[in-house]
Formats: structure tokens, sequence, C-alpha cells
């Protein structure tokens, strides 16, 4: 005897369905033709689909009847109207309403037979697709096939390349694995992906603090250097500049935390204090710097401006940074192998004047053996800091000195604050 439904997955059957003809109802609302589907339609659709399911779950074979039916008389629609022109005078090729009425019947089944997240996912999806058709018509059409290419290019490495490597060290010199090296490049090139997207995609990333934002979630050193660049080209542009500066740097402390969490919770718990206070000192810093503009600033027309970011995905990127990642990996071994935990401080201090995201990326997945949280903590903001006095040196050195004084200042006194907080978490 087939299994009754309960009746809170015949109540989401009806309501999902009820909701899906709804919004079916109403994107179709001021076209003249009629179309199979709609608020009486899909609710009935649902229930004979969900009540031939129950007959034979198992087979299928009442379910799999009915869906054949339900596809030839969609073909009869489909080969009737194909061949018209819609409201906007183009052809009638469009499979969308076809594919609503199947997914009003097999809705049914998928609210008696799976978890109700499932049903409701599919049916929330469905209606944005839906409604959303002008807005995502536009954006294919804005954006450009370098831009799949780069889309397809991340799938490869987190999909095909990153479950192919081996989890097993391949040398005795570090216990890092091919597939932490491939992790660690695909975690960061996220993080400078969504931005480079950003910056391209989205108008309020083209200029003023957000730019400054998002240049620090993918590279806080390099955005320091054009706003710097920028503050001297146009005076206007000098007290945004320094708050864009400043900004960018107290994005970078949360990105670090963001980054070692994604790999090691407890090295993260130790990080979370230090790195969330000296984010909250550059926010501070960048909201006085932002109000302390003149007049003649507040008034300017001009905005700063951050070019998207090269292809962070690009292979040649890829593979230095995978370079780098081992090549880090091997001199932290044997740095902490000939000088114990202060030659990891030392080395902390001199990575800090290139990319940082190696060094804190190897800490984070355990590349060096018999430290303490606590002094992978202290390793980790040494080279942060170290990181901001290389900055300061680029605000002061690419502006002149005096157009952005003050961020180099406050890039000092955040270094000064992280080596402080370093030496207090190495006592704990």
């Amino acid at each position: 005897m087939p299994t009754a439904p309960s009746p809170t997955s015949v109540a989401l059957l009806l309501g999902l369905s009820f909701f899906l003809g709804l919004a079916f109802e109403d994107f179709f609302a001021q076209s003249p033709r009629r179309r199979p589907g709609g608020i009486r339609t899909f609710p009935m659709l649902a229930l004979g689909g969900g009540v031939l399911y129950l007959l034979d779950p198992g087979r299928f074979v009442p379910f799999t009847a009915g869906l054949l039916v339900l596809g030839a008389c969609l073909i009869v629609y489909y080969w009737a109207y194909v061949g018209t022109a819609d409201e906007q005078g183009e052809p009638n090729v469009g499979i969308v309403v076809p594919v609503l009425n199947i997914h009003a019947y097999v809705l049914g089944a998928a609210c008696l037979a799976l978890p109700p997240w499932v049903a409701v996912t599919m049916t929330v999806v469905a209606v944005l697709l839906l409604t959303g058709r002008e807005q995502l018509h536009a954006l294919a059409r804005r954006v450009e096939l370098k831009e799949i290419v780069t889309a397809g290019q991340f799938l490869v490495l987190t999909g095909i390349v990153l479950p192919l490597l081996p989890n097993q060290p391949v040398t005795t010199l570090t216990p890092i694995t091919p597939r932490q090296v491939w992790l660690a490049l695909v975690v960061v090139c996220t993080f400078s992906y969504v931005s480079y997207l950003a910056q391209r995609y989205w108008a309020a990333a083209a200029g003023g603090l957000w730019m400054a934002a998002l240049g620090g979630l993918c590279s806080s050193t390099a955005t320091t250097a054009v706003l710097a660049r920028q503050a001297k080209a146009a005076p206007a542009l000098r007290h945004q500049a320094q708050a864009g500066i400043t900004l960018a740097t107290a994005i970078m402390f949360l990105r670090i935390l963001a980054i070692v969490a994604i790999f090691n919770l407890e090295l993260a718990r130790a990080l979370i204090l230090p790195l969330g206070a000296l984010s909250v000192a550059g926010f501070i810093l960048c909201a006085v710097q932002y109000r302390w503009r003149t007049d003649a600033d507040k008034q300017s027309a001009q905005a700063m401006h951050l070019s998207a970011s090269t292809n962070p995905l690009a292979l040649g990127t890829a593979t230095v940074f995978a370079l780098l990642f081992v090549a880090v990996s091997l001199i932290t071994v044997l740095v902490k192998a000939q000088l114990g935990i202060s030659g990891i401080y030392a080395l902390a201090a001199v990575v800090g004047v290139s990319d940082i995201d190696p060094f804190v990326l190897n800490l984070a997945q355990g590349g060096v053996a018999g430290m303490a949280d606590t002094a992978l903590a202290a390793a980790i903001l040494i080279a942060a800091s170290s990181n901001n006095v290389l900055k300061a040196v680029y605000a002061a050195g690419f502006a002149g000195g005096r157009a952005t004084a003050a961020s180099a200042a406050a890039l000092i006194a955040l270094a000064v604050a992280g080596f402080a907080a370093a030496y207090a978490v190495a006592m704990w």
C-alpha cells in the first residue's frame, strides 16, 4: 500500500506550486497570448506528480508515464508557437514555459520524497530566473568572452586539478602536501577574483572608498602604491587617497583572519582579538582622515580610480604563487630547524616586504611543526606589521612625502601596534 504523505508535505506542495503559478502569471500578465501554466495549473500538476509518485515510489512507473503525457502535450504547444513572434517581434523559440510546467509536475514528487529545503530551493531559484530575465540578459550582454574563460579556469582549478592532487607529502623537507599548496592557491585566488569581478562590474566600486576596500581584499600593497601616485598627481584627492590607503590596510587584517580561519580555526582564535583590534583601529583612522577633508576636497568632482587588476586566475599568476608557496615552506622548515622560533620571527619580518600570503598560509596549514598557536599568531602579526612598514614607505615615496604623510604615519602606527600585539601574544 502507498505510504500516506504527511500534512506538512502536502501543504508545502500546494504552497510552493501556488507561489510558482503566481509568479508565472504575474510575469506574463502583460502578454495577450495565453500560455499553459499558472496559478491553477501548477498546483494541479504538482498534485498529479505527487500522487503518481506515491503510487509507485520504488520504480516510478506511473510518475514516468505522467511525465511522458505532459511532455507530449507541451511538444504540441511548442510546435504550434515556435514559428510565431513574441511581443518584441523576436522568434518565439524559448522553452521557459514548457520547462516551468515540467518543474511544477516534478515539484509534487520533490515535496513528498525529498527534504523540504530541496523543494523550496528549486522553486525559489526557478522564480528568480523567470522574473530576472531582463537583468540576466543584460548581464550576459555585458560579460565579455574572456570573463567566461576566466570562470572556466576557476572551475578547472577547483573542480579538476584540486581533487587529482595527492594529499600526502612528496618530500621529507616539508610536511605540506601538493593538495594543500593548490588549496591555498584556490583560496587566495578566490578572494582576488571576487575583488576583480566587483571592480569590473559593480559601478560603486569604480571609485571612492569602495574601490579602496576591494583593493585591500586583493592586495593592500598594490592599492597603496596606486593611491599614493594619484594623491601626487591630483592634490584634490589627497585626503580621499589617504583614507583609502588606511582602509585598504584595515581590510587586509580581516582578509588575513578569514584566510587563516579557513585552514586553522584554533590559530584564527588566537588572532581574532589582535587582528580585529588592528582592523578597528584602521577603520577609525580612515574615518578621521575622510572627515578631515577640506571644503575644496568635498566639492571636487574627481574620484579615486583603480583599474581592475589583472586576471588573478591566469596560469602564470597561479604558477608563480604555487612556486613561491613551496619555496616559503621549504625556507620556513629550514629556518625553524636551524634557528628555532626566533628564526621564524625574523623570517616573518623579512617576508613582510613581499607577498605575505604564502607565509601566512604555510603557517596556517601546519607547515612548521612544534610551534604553539600563540607563536604562529605572533609570526603572522610580525609579517603583517612588516608589510605595513613597506606600505608606509610606498605611501611616502610614490606621493613625494607630504601628499600622503598622514597615511604613512597611520601605517607606521598600525605597524608599531602590530609588533606590540605580536610581543603580547608570544608572551601568553
